[in-house]
């Protein structure tokens, strides 16, 4: 689970907090941190929400690409 990681610190990059990026997926920041933490996986709509936020692609914070 390679994006566990990489959504951490995309989100540390950013200097945000897991309480905006929840805000940004429309979620709670309880169910943000279990997407950090692995405990929950993160769903397809908040994937794509996060890649069109970071300017990323799914490829890289899935850990497909490192570009």
């Amino acid at each position: 689970m390679k994006y566990v990681k990489r959504i951490r610190d995309l989100r540390e990059d950013n200097d945000k907090t897991q309480q905006e990026i929840a805000e940004v997926l429309g979620t709670s920041q309880t169910m943000y941190a279990r997407y950090e933490r692995g405990a929950n996986e993160l769903p397809i709509r908040h994937l794509i929400t996060l890649c069109k936020y970071y300017n990323v692609s799914a490829d890289y914070i899935l850990g497909i690409d490192n570009k």
